[in-house]
């Protein structure tokens, strides 16, 4: 699922680069270490990537190896409830007993061999019938979180869902932390594509009725291009938590123990910095006496001095500074830097 456009990470993130396409680890857009992360258990042949359609051709470059039926640009963001229906479709057509994972292109996961563990142990489940959904233990009573309340235990790693709580205040989470019944929820979901449509068509029917003609033909093909360019945009927007996962019963999570991030904001960037390094930093930069920063610049030489807990991230024609405890607040930029009309800088 690549169809996300990343707006807390401006001013790196920007419409035809958004953060699944950006390299904050070395030479690998998060795009490409998602894809390998998977290579083990999942062949070209059977990965899809569903993007912006401004972006399938960025996408391609990123992952040359796959056919291109098999990157799909969706018309217009209406979400990943959508995005889910047309995965399913789409596998549907590779092979009709088809188990779904659908996989956010935006995560890190330090421990890929054990990520692919816990995949393989979600699809035996999903074989039977669940969804199954990935759950990382808290570490610390994260606010930006959704979180996944466990009813009890049926095997080892594995448990089925009481509920799903939408990213709590601090006293819940601190509560949730402590209690030890709630886990991360990873935004994973492992699924066999025909009782993901069943799901789907219980839940938010108007979205198979707009995308049934799909069907007719064949995969990615002008026919199959022009029906998805007019009936995707009337599907409604809607999430996969919100329109399919609270509503629905027999779901179970898989335990995720393979240091995991969703690498949501500039605050998640650094606890994924170097062990032993004291900042974040990429490009070029220079820390002098700080400390716990975020420090990144894609163009100028950016040098921080004396500063604490502060994301300095510089491009050639914006920067943004602010305190990593203020993280989410760069959708409030966005939103005025939208509102100025400054379009150039989006």
């Amino acid at each position: 699922m690549a169809g996300g456009s990343g707006t807390r990470f401006w001013p790196l993130s920007r419409k035809g680069e958004p953060k699944q396409l950006l390299k904050f680890f070395g030479d690998q857009t998060l795009l490409r270490a998602t894809i390998d992360r998977i290579a083990p258990i999942c062949p070209p042949q059977r990965r899809l990537v569903i993007t912006a359609a401004p972006l399938v051709h960025a996408v391609r470059e990123v992952l040359p190896e796959l056919a291109p039926g098999l990157v799909i640009g969706e018309p217009a963001p209406r979400n990943t409830a959508p995005c889910m229906a047309l995965a399913a479709l789409a596998a549907q057509e590779l092979a009709p007993d088809a188990i779904l994972v659908l996989l956010p292109a935006d995560h890190w996961v330090a421990d890929p061999v054990a990520f692919q563990r816990a995949l393989v142990l979600a699809a035996e489940h999903a074989d039977e019938g669940h969804i199954v959904t990935l759950g990382v233990t808290p570490t610390q009573p994260e606010t930006g979180y959704g979180y996944i309340e466990l009813a009890g235990e049926i095997a080892l790693d594995v448990a089925d869902v009481a509920r799903f709580v939408e990213k709590p205040d601090l006293d819940a989470a601190l509560q949730y932390l402590a209690g030890g019944r709630h886990l991360w929820n990873a935004g994973v979901f492992v699924v066999r594509a025909d009782r993901a449509l069943q799901a789907l068509d219980r839940h938010v029917p108007e979205i198979g009725k707009q995308l049934e003609e799909l069907k007719l033909y064949p995969l990615g093909g002008e026919a199959w291009q022009a029906v998805l360019k007019v009936a995707f945009p009337h599907c409604p927007n809607v999430s996969i938590d919100y329109g399919v996962m609270e509503h629905e019963t027999a779901i179970r999570v898989v335990r995720l123990s393979a240091g995991w991030s969703d690498v949501g904001t500039w605050h998640s960037i650094l606890g994924l910095r170097p062990d032993g390094h004291d900042n974040f930093t990429h490009g070029a930069v220079l820390p002098i006496d700080s400390h716990n920063c975020v420090i990144i610049s894609k163009g100028p030489l950016v040098a921080v001095v004396g500063m604490t807990n502060v994301a300095v991230v510089a491009t050639d024609d914006a920067t943004l500074v602010l305190p990593l405890d203020r993280s989410q607040d760069v959708r409030r930029v966005v939103a005025e830097v939208t509102a100025l009309g400054r379009t150039d800088l989006l």
